[in-house]
């Protein structure tokens, strides 16, 4: 008997299983890989939203959360795979400007929008009205991360590599039995596959694919992020990764002519350089229309949980959701109701 079965070997799950270690609780993982949106994800964390300079609720936390998080994670498996990096805004006019200093002024904001205006001179971009710099930015290498602590699970024998058969699932009172593990309780983290799981699939989760490349650009002199209607991530070896697309009918994983077309024509509206097109990928994102998480248990089968609809903010919700969720769990510690699925229960 464990105390917890995960399925999901994404952000979410990877970030509960993390938790069940920190705190000695013994668990199994389920993962088949059929959702890449955190494999291939961008990865960046940004407490504004910047398309419209608004703040992201409860952003300080999630941040202070994040460094301690991921630093244990770290120093567990010797490497690195948060980047602080500072990202910057690039500027189009002097109205936009303006709207980032009335922004900067707003309380939610004034701790993240810098007010002093960014003269850089990088090779390979034109910005004669200069960038905004947004503070406490960096990035998760999503892919190593997930790859070296699957790797970790797997060495523990903690991990196995399966599609889950939920009519294979056992519910008893007090225990869930699936094949040959029993578990007191099970945290559902499918990302989008949540929407063939027959307990959760009444949620109005959302799938939204981003399109993202890779592309190598030799005479773009760039060590910060910039963010404009694409954003641009220096990997180094002249690699940069651009993103990303959003499209919301496409429910496929596949990589479009019309995703390229777009992600190339905004890449030219930002460079000045020639680049090279290395990869293209995409994935379908879990999201929820409000932007905020699914998290919480079902109503009749109380040892079922869900942690799900990190949308485009996985690296940062992924802790904090898991946290509260595992404080759920274990404490009975209320969930707030934005961040709960209780929000959508009829009235």
């Amino acid at each position: 008997m464990v105390d917890y079965l995960i399925v999901g070997g994404g952000i979410a799950g990877l970030c509960f299983a993390e938790l069940c270690i920190q705190y000695n609780k013994s668990f199994r993982l389920i993962a088949d890989d059929s959702q890449n949106s955190s494999k291939i994800a961008g990865g960046l964390y940004n407490p504004v939203i910047l398309k419209r300079f608004s703040g992201l609720e409860d952003a300080a936390l999630q941040l202070d959360y994040l460094d301690a998080f991921y630093a244990k994670i770290e120093e567990r498996l010797g490497l690195q795979i948060n980047f602080p990096l500072p990202l910057l805004r690039k500027f189009f006019s002097i109205e936009e400007q303006n709207n980032w200093f009335q922004a900067a002024d707003q309380p939610k904001l004034s701790s993240f929008l810098s007010t002093t205006i960014e003269k850089k001179n990088i090779s390979g971009i034109d910005a004669p009205f200069n960038y905004g710099r947004v503070l406490r930015t960096g990035y998760l290498d999503t892919a190593l991360f997930l790859k070296k602590f699957q790797e970790y699970l797997n060495n523990l024998d903690l991990i196995f590599s399966e599609t889950f058969d939920y009519s294979k699932m056992i519910l008893e009172e007090g225990c869930v039995k699936y094949k040959d593990i029993e578990a007191n309780k099970i945290i559902f983290a499918e990302g989008f596959g949540l929407h063939a799981n027959p307990y959760f699939n009444n949620l109005p989760l959302d799938g939204t694919k981003g399109e993202l490349f890779i592309i190598k650009a030799p005479e773009l002199q760039l060590t910060d992020i910039i963010n404009t209607s694409v954003f641009i991530l220096p990997l180094g070896n002249d690699l940069f990764k651009v993103g990303a697309t959003y499209n919301w009918q496409d429910k496929t994983d596949i990589p479009t002519e019309e995703g390229r077309a777009e992600l190339t024509t905004r890449i030219k509206e930002i460079l000045e350089c020639e680049f090279e097109i290395v990869s293209h990928f995409a994935g379908v994102r879990p999201t929820v229309k409000d932007r905020k998480p699914l998290l919480g248990n079902h109503e009749m089968h109380k040892n079922l949980f869900i942690l799900n609809g990190l949308g485009t903010r996985g690296v940062m919700l992924g802790p904090y959701s898991a946290r509260m969720l595992f404080e759920f769990s274990e404490n009975d510690t209320e969930i707030p109701i934005h961040y709960s699925i209780k929000r959508f229960k009829k009235k």
